[in-house]
């Protein structure tokens, strides 16, 4: 049988009806989610209004989800499955990663230097052009954690579940939105610090990850737990500057500093316990010295954070 002319026409209808009508829910959910967020947290920066995926945190939202979906139900699937070298994706991505950290480096350092950022505590409003030109760097730093899911992805299709961790996870899901929030409410001033620290951090993290896939390479980077180390100092230095804010104001919004300084002693937390179990459980004493097990990359292409290092146990004796 084969439908009428009208019993086509008929079923476009409903099915554009249909599509209309989760339009329709989609976008009053889309409204009433971000009037809400706005009540939470005041009026947004009108200097950022109609910068990509910012209006919005519907987008920054569901990409999270869809992130912890993907690692969840990848996980299962991979189960029974081969893992898949990536080893030149890995280059690749790697070495993307890096350039795009250099660039944010070192355009954040020119930027707030033509601004005259006060390095103590900087309000939102006084640099002029430098202050939408920091915006802008800041934005791609929002962005480049989107990019950093792929982490985690590559972890799941090489089947390094170990790595998958409470730390690595919370990380990646969390700066990802709130930096959403920070582009959308302090978008530039002492909003700077942290993610210049961190491209600092990334450019010899994600080269180190790059070299590693060269055999020839390895026994160059014996520098790989110093990279934890640098992590939690970079930490401790954000906490430092957001609270310098607090005790000299410049105007900062308070709450912001509060946040910030609150969510950077989670990541030291979390990081200097990952630091002392990979670096200092096993001690044992040995010829009257004491000795520790220290991870070693030996797999030549491992991608993710310090904290999220892979590796085989590899004894060293203290000299």
């Amino acid at each position: 049988m084969f439908l009428e002319g009208s019993e086509i026409y008929g079923s476009k209808s409903y099915f554009y009806n249909v599509l209309f009508y989760f339009q329709e829910q989609l976008e009053a959910f889309d409204k009433q989610l971000n009037d809400f967020v706005d009540y939470l947290f005041g009026p947004r920066d009108t200097r950022v209004r109609g910068w990509f995926m910012l209006d919005s945190c519907l987008p920054t939202m569901s990409l999270t989800l869809l992130y912890l979906l993907i690692v969840w139900l990848g996980t299962i699937y991979m189960k029974n499955r081969p893992a898949y070298s990536l080893k030149g994706v890995l280059v690749a991505y790697n070495f993307s990663v890096t350039m795009l950290s250099l660039y944010m480096l070192i355009e954040l350092i020119a930027s707030t230097w033509e601004g005259g950022y006060n390095l103590q505590c900087q309000n939102l409003h006084s640099a002029g052009e430098a202050d939408t030109r920091v915006a802008k760097v800041l934005w791609w730093y929002y962005f480049s954690k989107l990019i950093e899911f792929l982490d985690t992805i590559f972890f799941v299709l090489r089947k390094k579940n170990n790595q998958i961790t409470f730390l690595h996870v919370y990380h990646h899901a969390s700066m990802f939105n709130i930096w959403w929030c920070v582009l959308n409410w302090i978008p530039c001033g002492q909003s700077f610090f942290g993610p210049t620290l961190n491209s600092f951090i990334h450019v010899l993290m994600y080269s180190y990850y790059g070299l590693s896939t060269i055999p020839s390479m390895h026994k160059y980077l014996w520098w790989k737990k110093y990279l934890t180390q640098a992590q939690l100092i970079q930490f401790l230095l954000t906490i430092t500057h957001t609270l310098s804010a607090a005790v000299v104001s410049c105007g900062f919004p308070m709450g912001c500093l509060m946040f910030q300084s609150s969510y950077m002693a989670t990541l030291v937390i979390l990081f200097l316990n990952f630091y002392v179990k990979t670096y200092k459980k096993k001690l044992s004493k040995e010829d009257g010295w004491i000795t520790a097990d220290i991870k070693e990359v030996k797999n030549g292409y491992h991608n993710g954070y310090a904290a999220t290092t892979n590796g085989t146990m590899s004894k060293q004796k203290a000299q």
